[in-house]
């Protein structure tokens, strides 16, 4: 019975296309992925700018974006466990990514649907569900990529097919959520709805998919199974975020913290320590033996694992990329208000951010992931991170310039080009740091840390650009010169991390 089933599988096709079809399949993952970001970042910000909502705390709505930097908290459990139901019939990965989508529709749906922002705790309860399911697909699909293709030769078409997905998205969401927005009828409502249903699209086309060649049974029944858990799981996900969000907010009441307080520092604390605890333990997590409890636990197995095999040169790995997209994403809260400042109406800035900003970023991506597949790393990250800055200076000389599409235009095209390259070798070169073992959970954690330092920063953007103006500066200009110049900065760790070689992984097991 074995043999028949192998045959049938085999007669079948794989489960999983190689070659173009598997670059089409990770482009529709990445479009999955990168439509709802900007409704919880850049389009979230011009949202409440039109509700009047003060500069200082969308600001602090951009620390939203810091969830997923703690995405190695949960991503172990992806590696480990399968959704019910769709686990069965789709198999551990797709079953959580089908899972997350559900996520998605449901928490944008509702921001939509209560987009007055007249309650800033609701607005802010379902962004952060909308980052956490957001967050989630893309450990699942990340953790996928890297199994399926472990070379660097391998990941650099596959990582630009899913940017190209990635970035299509995001652009597709930015511009096409505020055309919507500025139509007389629409609104915000109409915008976070329509986006919403375009998010949900690739649901359907994975739930046609074959079944996992290590799982089958019946295709309905799983389905059904899979949305009666998945709803249990929205809701359980739902009340926990809600009931660590009140209680936070009367934690900060009680110590005396409000919408006055410079919450950046504490902040920063609070997530660094989990960072801290393990690079003081690594003198220790160095001379663990494989039959350690730490390095088989599946909760932090995989992060010792890590420390274990890079050593002390693990805390300059992780300098690195806490600081190589640094400049990236301090723009990325404060680009769109800055632009609407100066005098560019919603349609404008839509537009720039659909054509202009797809051509661009599917070019960067493109070139970036061919350099990443071809060329030395060292080599590639530093053209990156050239092309990264420029797009910050680039905000920089719009500024100057007189109300213009032009001028807008190729300030964007700039921004994205320079975003996708950086983008495109950094995700090849994070992918081949982590041990296949715990692909998942390794990624998460490198990813995550990449983004928290600049996503703290870029919280408390808002008050910087403040305090350079009541200082007698351009805040905007100055706030974009010095990102630009934070991107650079990434150059100076390249002679020390493309000599870094990971210590041989041993079997925990």
């Amino acid at each position: 019975m074995a043999s028949q089933a192998q045959s049938n599988a085999a007669s079948a096709g794989p489960v999983v296309p190689r070659g173009f079809g598997r670059q089409a399949l990770y482009v529709l993952l990445g479009f999955s992925a990168g439509l709802p970001f900007y409704m919880f970042s850049t389009v979230l910000s011009l949202r409440l700018q039109a509700h009047e909502v003060g500069l200082v705390v969308i600001g602090f709505f951009a620390w939203v974006q810091l969830l997923p930097t703690f995405k190695f908290l949960w991503a172990p459990l992806l590696d480990r466990y399968e959704v019910p139901g769709f686990g069965r019939f789709w198999g551990k990965r797709r079953g959580w990514i089908m899972l997350a989508q559900l996520g998605i529709f449901a928490s944008m749906a509702t921001m939509g649907l209560t987009s007055s922002d007249e309650n800033l705790g609701i607005t802010a309860l379902f962004a952060v569900l909308l980052a956490f399911w957001t967050t989630t697909l893309e450990v699942a699909a990340d953790a996928w990529r890297i199994e399926l293709a472990p070379t660097q030769a391998e990941q650099g078409p596959l990582a630009a097919a899913n940017l190209w997905g990635y970035r299509t998205a995001m652009v597709a969401a930015g511009s096409g959520a505020l055309l919507v927005a500025d139509q007389p009828g629409w609104g915000w409502t109409g915008a976070y709805l329509a986006i919403a249903a375009t998010a949900f699209l690739p649901f359907p086309l994975l739930a046609l998919m074959r079944p996992d060649p290590d799982h089958g049974g019946r295709r309905g029944s799983a389905l059904l199974t899979g949305l009666g858990a998945s709803a249990v799981i929205l809701s359980a996900v739902a009340a926990a975020v809600a009931a660590i969000g009140w209680l936070l907010l009367r934690i900060a009441s009680d110590i005396g913290i409000s919408g006055q307080t410079n919450v950046t520092p504490f902040v920063l604390v609070i997530c660094m320590v989990p960072f801290l605890i393990m690079a003081a333990a690594l003198p220790r997590i160095r001379n663990l033996p494989p039959t350690a409890p730490a390095r088989r636990s599946v909760a932090i197995g995989p992060y010792v694992d890590f420390f274990w095999r890079y050593g002390f040169m693990a805390l300059a790995l992780m300098a690195f990329v806490s600081i190589y997209r640094m400049g990236d994403v301090l723009a990325l809260n404060l680009s769109k208000p800055m632009i609407r400042e100066l005098g560019y109406s919603l349609t404008e800035i839509g537009l720039a951010d659909s054509y202009v900003a797809l051509i661009a970023s599917i070019i960067g991506v493109g070139l970036g992931g061919w350099m990443a597949a071809r060329w030395r790393q060292g080599w590639t990250l530093a053209i990156g991170a050239f092309f990264a800055a420029l797009g910050n200076f680039g905000f920089v000389w719009l500024a100057h310039q007189p109300i213009d599409g032009a001028a807008l235009y190729i300030a964007t095209a700039a921004d994205q080009f320079g975003n996708g390259m950086a983008g495109a070798v950094f995700v090849v070169y994070l992918s081949l740091l982590v041990n296949p073992r715990y692909p998942g959970a390794q990624y998460a954690f490198l990813s995550g840390f990449a983004f928290l330092l600049p996503r703290l920063l870029s919280g408390a953007g808002g008050g910087i650009v403040e305090a350079f103006d009541r200082a007698g500066y351009r805040g905007f200009d100055l706030f974009f010169l010095l990102s630009g110049v934070v991107s650079l900065a990434a150059l100076l760790f390249l002679p020390i991390i493309v000599r870094v070689r990971a210590r041989p992984a041993e079997d925990p097991t």
